[in-house]
């Protein structure tokens, strides 16, 4: 039924667009239609293609940069707590400035190469899963606790056996924003200076007037960023079996 009704509601929403894209007063050069944009992914499909996969692996790097150092400087924070008062406000802080003017800076940095790019997705994608699975770690049962400690489990013992596995749902929870958002991330990296990607490919089409393939390659970035949830989904459901909800008979 979440099915028959996810594809309604998908092919409702492309009867909409058509309609509106079909509109005498609607110009082709600011709204492409369904169709057009399918014809698109047509015609440029290896060159949409090609660019797509730079994107995804600026993303999955970037992405996988994020969850290593958001784990680790979770667990830290939450190992010793002078370091979680006072680099949490920084934390908060950094999420403040907009990419927008981070990105030429970075591109500075790093060159045109993958490097900003990198920067880019792991600082957007960094705050979801410290936050989250800092947030995890600290809603452990105290009950649990205790009776670690009178059993004589060591902090690093406690925090293996049961901080971690209880903090999992809160970690993939951060996941999958983070999978959302760090699609924005490589786009915006690619707007600052970039060689190859849909990001570029999209600026490059819109500054042309392509409009059709500017539309194809937002489909694709798209697609890609749902892929991206689904996968964290699929893993959360594997690493959390405990955390599934019982469905009524």
């Amino acid at each position: 039924m979440r099915f028959l009704l996810g594809t309604l509601l998908i092919a409702l929403f492309v009867l909409a667009w058509q309609g509106v894209a079909s509109l005498e007063s609607v110009d082709d050069l600011t709204l492409a239609s369904p169709v057009e944009t399918f014809q698109a992914l047509q015609d440029d499909w290896s060159l949409l293609w090609d660019n797509a996969l730079v994107t995804l692996v600026e993303v999955l790097l970037g992405l996988a940069l994020a969850t290593l150092g958001g784990v680790t400087f979770a667990v830290t924070m939450h190992l010793f707590r002078p370091l979680r008062d006072a680099a949490y406000p920084l934390l908060v802080a950094s999420q403040a400035i907009p990419v927008v003017v981070l990105a030429p800076i970075f591109v500075l940095a790093f060159d045109y190469g993958m490097g900003p790019k990198l920067a880019i997705v792991a600082l957007i994608c960094f705050f979801p899963i410290t936050v989250n699975l800092l947030d995890g770690l600290r809603s452990v049962e105290p009950e649990l606790l205790k009776l670690m400690r009178s059993l004589g489990a060591s902090r690093l013992r406690t925090l293996r056996s049961v901080e971690l596995p209880s903090a999992l749902p809160f970690l993939f929870s951060g996941l999958k924003v983070a999978a959302t958002v760090s699609v924005i991330g490589a786009v915006f990296g690619e707007w600052a200076g970039a060689e190859e990607g849909l990001g570029r490919l999209v600026l490059l089409g819109n500054n042309q007037l392509q409009t059709p393939r500017v539309y194809a390659g937002v489909v694709l970035l798209t697609l890609m960023a749902v892929a991206l949830f689904a996968l964290v989904a699929l893993g959360e459901r594997v690493a959390c079996p405990w955390n599934r909800k019982e469905q009524p008979a």
